[in-house]
């Protein structure tokens, strides 16, 4: 069993003049400018326990005095789960930081990605609960990298390749997501964690080898001449490209698509990456759900060869220049 951490009775805070706080001060003003703009908002910090959480929690602390809280979701997924949830508390404690455990449960199937949509459901919950204005997390340059790496692997496009972001939207909500230490690397995160005296908490699933981001990880560590911080650097330039394909697919969807009374036509004027974008929000908005890049693509593809093509419960078809996008028709049964 993977211990849960130790904090001292006292733990040293990075002094609010020093380096460290005075960047994460700057990185978070860049990101969250109404939280220095109104002295009375309130940010809530994700920690788990491990060092980079605890690395954020002893930053903000020093950083924002009476203006943060923290929580830990305890997914239940391990045994060691609800220890480490004690030992947050007790280091929130020590550091005078009001603190929650949310538990939460997992539902079958992509046990990932379930407890990913479970954990930030409570975080927003609990914000909402707390009056918080924002939420952190400690997703950092290393993270970043291997996000990106792992990525390119498996062909994602611009959107996958650009990485979580610094400032976003927790998914199926309006919680407010920031990341202010994308620009710190992991190591520089433990030297915080371990000049406070704090243990924290150390993860079995990081050494375990079964996972990709594991293997990727230790493939980094011995390249030497990848750059962490070179890599999530173009992380944050592809996020800049994906908005710049957002605003572009907004623009295209108010000149290009009109509603019939069977469904939405799209007079197709952009190139091949942002008319993608405005297949999928058609989609969305007649057969609701997300569909997949690679189905978009094909539609996309086979409709500019002037081919017709379905996806989901909708029938798309060339017509007069144009695309049209409208229910399948349901075929009746015959009776005997």
């Amino acid at each position: 069993m993977a211990p849960a951490g130790a904090c001292p009775a006292h733990p040293d805070l990075p002094a609010a003049d020093s380096e460290p706080v005075r960047r994460f001060l700057a990185g978070l003003e860049k990101i969250w400018p109404e939280g220095f703009e109104r002295p009375d908002a309130r940010l809530g910090l994700a920690v788990s326990g491990g060092p980079d959480s605890c690395a954020l929690l002893l930053l903000a602390a020093s950083a924002l005095p009476g203006r943060i809280a923290a929580a830990t979701v305890d997914h239940g997924l391990r045994a060691e789960s609800a220890d480490e949830a004690r030992f947050v508390a007790e280091l929130c404690a020590a550091l005078e930081v009001p603190h929650s455990i949310d538990r939460v449960t997992v539902g079958a199937g992509n046990v990932q990605a379930q407890a990913r949509t479970a954990r930030y459901a409570a975080l927003g919950d609990w914000a909402r609960q707390q009056g918080l204005h924002a939420v952190a997390t400690a997703h950092h340059a290393d993270d970043q990298a291997e996000t990106l790496l792992m990525r390119l692997s498996r062909a994602s496009g611009v959107a996958g390749l650009a990485g979580v972001r610094a400032r976003g939207a927790a998914p199926l909500g309006d919680l407010v997501l920031l990341r202010p230490l994308l620009d710190w690397r992991r190591e520089d995160l433990a030297r915080i964690v371990d000049a406070a005296g704090v243990t924290a908490v150390a993860d079995p699933s990081n050494l375990d080898d079964r996972f990709d981001r594991v293997r990727l990880r230790k493939a980094l560590a011995d390249a030497d001449w990848l750059d962490p911080l070179a890599l999530a650097q173009s992380a944050a330039h592809l996020s800049d490209a994906d908005e710049a394909l957002d605003w572009a697919a907004r623009r295209e969807w108010n000149e290009a698509v009109q509603e019939l009374s069977s469904g939405l036509v799209y007079r197709c004027a952009a190139p091949r990456a942002v008319a993608i974008r405005v297949i999928a929000r058609i989609v969305q908005e007649l057969d609701g759900g997300e569909p997949r890049g690679g189905q978009l693509a094909i539609l996309h593809d086979r409709l500019d060869s002037g081919l017709a093509a379905s996806i989901g419960s909708l029938v798309a078809k060339p017509q007069n220049g144009a695309w049209t996008f409208s229910k399948a028709t349901k075929r009746r049964q015959s009776s005997d």
